[in-house]
């Protein structure tokens, strides 16, 4: 079947803390490649890294703030001046492509970028299953801020299942998230303070015998965990870190 792998393109928080860029993920499978989320900063990280973009199928977003969607501009301005013509598809909660047409306008304000590429928008639904270039998404609402669409994803590719929290607090759904996933990517911004929307270390490890993953990886350390790496029992995510499953 070929091996799969993960690469850190990026798994910083909204601040870089740490140096680290915003959340992007580069997954690569024999016959399909994606990137899950592209934050404002990913750009940089997938030239860095020598991605070829030819090679990348299709974007999936996990929800609308800057640090997960905001570099998608940038990727899509290039590969229009580029003249790419392979197929791209993005895939999104709800909203995708208007906010998306929207953030392009304002950033590039008449290049018509979305015009110049065979591009396709998919939208995946709260609790639904979406089939697109060989994988299957499931999505699955978290807690965050409401108004940015936030959900949890489970990504069937290459016979595997990857698994990502996105941007959460505790709750139940990531169970559902982590069950049986060859790997679980869980965000864990904070070691002990509790902030809304945004997972800790402490309570994770309260539930962690409730995730039934085959491998985890933590991400999008705040400053608050990185001084506290000595301390996690747990993987976790550095750029330009790759995983093959």
């Amino acid at each position: 079947m070929g091996e799969l792998t993960v690469a850190i393109i990026g798994c910083g928080d909204a601040f870089g803390s740490g140096g680290q860029l915003h959340t992007c993920f580069y997954i690569k499978a024999p016959h399909s490649s994606l990137l899950l989320d592209c934050g404002a900063t990913a750009y940089y990280g997938i030239k860095k890294q020598g991605i070829n973009m030819d090679d990348i199928d299709t974007i999936v977003i996990s929800h609308f703030h800057g640090d997960h969607y905001g570099g998608v501009p940038f990727l899509l301005l290039e590969e229009a001046v580029r003249r790419r013509e392979k197929p791209l598809t993005i895939i999104s909660p709800p909203t995708g492509k208007d906010r998306i047409t929207k953030l392009l306008e304002q950033l590039y304000p008449g290049s018509d970028v979305l015009g110049r590429l065979n591009l396709l928008f998919k939208t995946y639904m709260p609790d639904g299953v979406l089939q697109a270039d060989h994988l299957e998404i499931t999505a699955l609402p978290v807690v965050h801020a409401p108004d940015t669409l936030p959900h949890g994803l489970r990504i069937g590719i290459g016979g595997k299942v990857i698994s990502f929290s996105g941007d959460t607090e505790w709750t139940p759904i990531l169970i559902a998230l982590a069950r049986d996933a060859d790997l679980f990517i869980c965000e864990c911004n904070y070691y002990h303070s509790e902030v809304k929307g945004h997972m800790n270390y402490q309570t994770l490890l309260a539930y962690d015998d409730q995730l039934t993953y085959k491998q985890v990886l933590l991400t999008h350390f705040g400053d608050e965990m990185i001084q506290n790496r000595g301390r996690i029992h747990h993987p976790y995510a550095q750029d330009e870190l790759r995983v093959a499953l």
